[in-house]
């Protein structure tokens, strides 16, 4: 069959999206990158903001389309970049969150152990290259940062790339948080590169304080919105009870791509193309209909959990500037283990825990945003910055929160 490779999507946020050329149109039709359809952007976000149900798919295309343009706005600073090199970049930015496991980073280390959704990007990109006969081998150079000119890299992943530039502006849209918008296109439009690293000019300054501090609102307002940690929580603990009724032989029933993860420990050693073929199976619909299954499992602790997601009717969570003490958590596991009658520790610990959150808007220790001064100097931003402290940005914030059931308050 012949396709029309010359594709136009039309994007809420962007309007018209044209595919390049024909290699990007075979990786967007790929099945790996097509299952980014069912991949949520926001995982279970939507549970407090009912329309955050976009998925990396929307994402990846508008990364794509936000790097076309700071190809061009380079270019009209006479920076070089090639054919060879703009085809490398867009490939490297459409496929860099095709890693993303179900509901994105809300279960990235639940289905394998400590591997990141980058590491598992680069195991596509590789199988990807083979298929499309070494195409790819620029842009995986690109995407882990072996080209030797840096700023394609940082064009792609660092703390002013075309990942955040899109995440933020998109989810802000998807969520109704107007805080989180930014200026996509003045900020794109103040790169240049100097000694072979991406800098900003010193007209955008106030417009990377507006992106930093929008950053700063999402993750509060939204990333790490109480509901949104809790629900995420009460998922983590569901696959977690799953995998232990398993290894205890109790009958659970599950898609063959999620039942795969659930009985194998899945490491960086044994992840190989058998588990990526595996876990490229793998997406939100596996887990919401798991979940939907065991609601009516005869584990106690598995079908209440399930039952909490599925009808929201989550755990009652309290968010605190000091550490939750060790006297406060044991009265609450006591009123809980006393009401619903568990039988020890273990199973009270899927109903009353804590944790903590954290938020830097700015790393000063990675990828610095570095301004191109009228006089030719390069300036850290938050050195620069004037008009707000971004020193005080650059600071982890830690807030402490303990989950428990709403009847123990």
């Amino acid at each position: 069959m012949k396709y029309n490779k010359l594709k136009i999507f039309n994007d809420p946020i962007y309007g018209f999206i044209r595919i390049p050329n024909d290699l990007i149109f075979d990786l967007i039709a790929d099945p790996y990158f097509q299952r980014l359809r069912r991949i949520s952007q926001m995982g279970l976000s939507y549970m407090v903001y009912p329309g955050a149900h976009h998925t990396r798919f929307h994402h990846a295309l508008g990364c794509m389309y936000l790097m076309q343009k700071a190809i061009l706005a380079l270019r009209y600073k006479a920076v070089e970049i090639s054919e060879e090199e703009e085809i490398g970049l867009l490939c490297a930015i459409l496929l860099h969150d095709i890693g993303h496991g179900p509901f994105s980073h809300a279960m990235e280390h639940s289905i394998v152990k400590d591997i990141s959704h980058e590491h598992i990007s680069l195991q596509f990109m590789h199988e990807l290259n083979r298929k499309f006969d070494g195409k790819l081998t620029l842009a995986i150079e690109i995407f882990t940062g072996k080209h030797p000119k840096k700023f394609l890299n940082q064009l792609v992943s660092s703390q002013l790339d075309m990942d955040r530039l899109d995440y933020l502006k998109r989810d802000s849209f998807y969520t109704g948080v107007a805080e989180g918008n930014t200026n996509a296109d003045r900020l794109i439009t103040m790169l240049n590169v100097v000694d072979g690293n991406l800098v900003l000019e010193e007209k955008g300054i106030y417009s990377v304080e507006k992106f930093l501090m929008a950053r700063r609102f999402m993750y509060w307002q939204v990333y790490l919105h109480k509901t949104s940690v809790v629900a995420e929580q009460i998922l983590i603990s569901i696959l977690k009870r799953a995998r232990f009724l398993l290894d205890k032989n109790h009958q659970l029933n599950a898609s063959n791509a999620l039942m795969f993860f659930l009985s194998n420990e899945v490491r960086m050693d044994n992840f190989d193309t058998k588990v990526l073929d595996q876990f490229s199976k793998l997406d939100d619909i596996d887990i919401l209909s798991a979940v939907k299954e065991w609601q009516d499992s005869d584990d106690f602790v598995l079908s209440t959990l399930c039952q909490m997601l599925i009808d929201r009717k989550l755990l009652h969570i309290k968010v605190r500037k000091e550490p939750i003490t060790k006297k406060k958590l044991d009265n609450k596991k006591r009123k809980v283990q006393q009401r619903l009658g568990l039988k020890n520790d273990d199973e009270i610990s899927y109903f009353v825990f804590t944790g903590k959150l954290e938020n830097r808007a700015y790393n000063r220790n990675h990828q610095n945003i570095n301004i191109l001064r009228k006089n030719g100097k390069i300036v850290d931003v938050a050195k620069l910055s004037d008009h707000l402290n971004l020193n005080a940005l650059s600071n982890t914030v830690t807030k402490y929160y303990i989950c428990y059931p709403k009847e123990a308050v």
